[in-house]
């Protein structure tokens, strides 16, 4: 299971209504790079394919390949607001370690 906070699903819905993508789908996907090895990556998805796991939280739809969704499983999305900037937190169970600037990790 994945889920997102309602403060998360709120600036979700908030972008895609700015974008005209207020159909759409979020993709969540987990990439090799970064310097400790995965990297997340977030964007809307209008066509999930057939093998893609579906998830709704919130009243957001979420589409996950079956390679990162046993990188994923148990994952929280929140969006935080601070003096360095801000942006989506994953809160994901599955890493055993993250680079210095914690864009990447490691499971």
């Amino acid at each position: 299971m994945i889920s997102i906070t309602p403060h998360a699903a709120e600036k979700v819905r908030e972008i895609a209504t700015a974008e005209g993508l207020a159909d759409q789908g979020l993709r969540l996907r987990v990439v090799g790079g970064g310097c400790a090895g995965f990297q997340y990556d977030l964007y809307f998805e209008d066509k999930p394919t057939d093998m893609d796991e579906h998830f709704e939280s919130n009243g957001v739809k979420m589409f996950v390949d079956p390679l990162s969704v046993q990188y994923l499983d148990g994952t929280e999305i929140d969006y935080v607001e601070g003096v360095h900037g801000s942006g989506f937190k994953f809160g994901n169970p599955n890493v055993t370690g993250t680079c210095g600037c914690g864009s990447s990790f490691s499971a």
